[in-house]
């Protein structure tokens, strides 16, 4: 299976991810929370748990570029793995929040519904940022401040198809936070659209929980990636930038 096929001109990756994936995704919150307003009278919490999800796939698509520079393009083949898990799973799993709140009405308060907005929002906000910050990064070689001083970076060698290159790891910013920042803050904006289901036990958090294996996972699986790619300078980066996902605890 190829890593990037196409057919009649279309990436199939970009195809099946994007356009069928998130596309259902999308559409099943808000059939979801159309059907719960039906059954259950309008809620604030699952209008929240709808209009964070609704940002989050905008945003998605404003910045798509950038998920061209992911796992799920640059080293997943477009195999059953990963094209059954954009068309069945995705949809299925990921919307599961605002499915359980159809049958299952909103308890949290009109003032927690606010929190978990202002929560989920700032999690965008958040893991924005730190995209945007590698892709800004990259675009001007280095030559760039970040949070108000010059960037700082590591220089690495590594061996291509095509002969040595070399490549620069961000060590400022927020990528001098954490190695994986973007995924907390991912984390955390899952865990925003799922407290709206608060009091009905684990169900509600059946994405967040999934979603924590999934990443954790592949910032192992990234990590392992970069010192085959990169290794003594990939060292050396992990020495500067400490932790993973969260700093001075993991």
């Amino acid at each position: 299976m190829e890593l990037h096929p196409r057919m009649l001109g279309v990436d199939v990756k970009q195809l099946t991810n994007c356009r069928f994936g998130l596309l259902a995704w999308e559409l099943l919150v808000v059939a979801f929370f159309l059907a719960g307003w039906e059954r259950n009278g309008f809620s604030l919490a699952h209008l929240v748990c709808a209009t964070l999800q609704t940002i989050y796939l905008a945003k998605f698509y404003w910045w798509e570029t950038g998920y061209f520079n992911t796992l799920d393009i640059i080293l997943d083949r477009a195999g059953y793995y990963i094209c059954w898990g954009c068309l069945v799973f995705v949809p299925s799993l990921y919307t599961y929040a605002s499915f359980f709140l159809v049958a299952h009405p909103p308890l949290v308060s009109t003032t927690a519904a606010i929190f978990f907005f202002i929560l989920g929002l700032c999690a965008i906000i958040g893991n924005y940022r730190i995209d945007w910050e590698k892709e800004y990064f990259r675009a001007m070689d280095g030559k760039c401040d970040l949070w108000g001083r010059p960037a700082t970076y590591i220089e690495a060698e590594y061996t291509s198809a095509s002969g040595p290159k070399r490549s620069k790891l961000l060590t400022s910013g927020c990528w001098g936070v954490a190695r994986h920042l973007n995924y907390t803050f991912e984390l955390l904006l899952a865990l925003s659209w799922c407290l709206p289901g608060l009091g009905y036990g684990f169900w509600p958090f059946l994405y967040v929980i999934f979603l924590t294996v999934l990443l954790v996972h592949r910032v192992f699986r990234d990590e392992d990636k970069c010192r085959d790619k990169y290794g003594a300078s990939w060292d050396k980066y992990c020495r500067e930038v400490p932790y993973r996902m969260i700093p001075w605890v993991f």
